[in-house]
């Protein structure tokens, strides 16, 4: 497994409870420490308690989710609570290094091999892979399965360079301390505003997870060196409780990352080789699947491989059922993040309007449907199976 973020450990977790073994590589020398925070919707949260992981007691389960104009007023509160209902699962706002922990500690007493930075792949003659790394190492395995991020260079080998797509605007993203009379426990709240955005999301131990977003052209985004000043200039004149976070954030705890993206490729393996996670499917935050989709991924790849004798098979098969719905994923993230974007006067009026009045059925319907998955047990750990 190249990559030990999100979507690698979670299928790391579920592959050796099918009795598959895994090895782990990861690029980065170290678990990063500055950490952002995410949201697992449902879909998430059902396969992480299909692995016996209450991420509850980590994370902070979401209570409110209000959307509001720029200045604070409320646009619409969307049906969390009857959406968690009928799911049968939460919606937990969580801090990302917390998940990693959490991941890591389930998957057993198992190494991450970090600052591996992998070169590339060769399918040998005997049907297994061997993966060579920049510092000279190489490592073999039954299958690969490259969950390195956006920049894959799996991906890289399996489909060729290609540039990543961009859509002119930048995110910051921060986590800090923070008391303010809306933020009850479990409060979220999303700011719209000609061309940017703003969320403040309570993640639990008296603590938020903000991000916020601007407007900007793609290399300036792309390039972004400035620093807390512009994004307090940016936010000036929004709600109270929004310019107050970004005050009292300090400078380097901020995250800034640029929209990106790559357009969708039904070519996810060749042989024993597949990806998963943002390696196969980057998409954009609009929808706050990419965590979750990397999360289903993991698990439906064990599902495939569980007792599996061709492991060729086996992974096509993943992948068959993986992508239709990941496809789908990063269709909606992009056009709902146009929407978020919109920066023109009349437009933005129309999109609030629309967003106040419309029905209450509608408004459940559209935000639940991406959180719909089938969460089916794993086979109990198979003898003779991938290892």
């Amino acid at each position: 497994m190249l990559g030990a973020g999100i979507g690698g450990l979670t299928a790391a977790v579920a592959l050796r409870r099918v009795g598959v073994e895994v090895e782990l590589y990861e690029a980065a020398t170290e678990q990063r420490k500055t950490g952002t925070g995410l949201g697992l919707a449902p879909n998430a949260t059902a396969v992480l308690a299909a692995l016996d992981l209450d991420i509850t007691t980590v994370g902070q389960p979401l209570r409110t989710f209000e959307l509001r104009t720029a200045a604070g007023k409320p646009l619409r509160e969307l049906p969390i609570a009857a959406i968690t209902a009928e799911l049968g699962h939460p919606v937990v706002s969580i801090h990302r290094n917390e998940l990693i922990e959490t991941l890591r500690a389930a998957g057993g007493p198992h190494p991450i091999t970090y600052g591996a930075k992998a070169t590339g792949y060769t399918v040998r003659a005997d049907g297994g892979v061997e993966v060579a790394f920049a510092d000279g190492r190489v490592a073999t395995g039954d299958l690969l399965v490259g969950a390195d991020g956006i920049r894959s260079t799996v991906r890289a080998q399996l489909q060729g360079e290609q540039p990543v797509s961009e859509y002119g605007y930048l995110c910051w993203l921060a986590i800090i301390p923070f008391r303010h009379p809306r933020m009850t426990e479990g409060y979220a709240g999303h700011y719209w505003g000609p061309g940017q955005r703003f969320g403040l999301i309570d993640i639990g131990g008296g603590r938020a997870y903000w991000w916020g977003t601007k407007n900007m052209p793609v290399d300036q985004a792309r390039e972004w060196q400035g620093g807390k000043d512009e994004i307090v200039a940016a936010f000036a004149g929004w709600a109270p409780e929004v310019r107050q976070a970004i005050e009292e954030t300090d400078p380097g705890a901020i995250v800034a990352v640029p929209a990106q993206d790559r357009p969708f490729s039904d070519r996810w393996g060749e042989g024993p080789v597949t990806l998963l996670g943002d390696a196969a499917h980057p998409m954009l935050t609009s929808l706050s699947q990419g965590a979750g989709s990397a999360i289903e991924d993991g698990y439906v790849l064990a599902q495939s491989l569980a007792g599996a004798t061709d492991i060729v098979a086996a992974l096509r098969d993943y992948e068959t059922k993986r992508i239709p719905r990941t496809k789908q994923l990063v269709a909606d993230s992009r056009r709902l993040s146009m929407t978020e974007q919109l920066a023109n006067p009349v437009a933005v009026g129309a999109r609030d309007l629309v967003l106040r009045f419309a029905p209450a059925s509608v408004v459940k319907r559209v935000n639940m449907e991406p959180m719909r998955f089938t969460v089916d047990p794993l086979p109990a750990r198979v003898q003779g199976s991938v290892d």
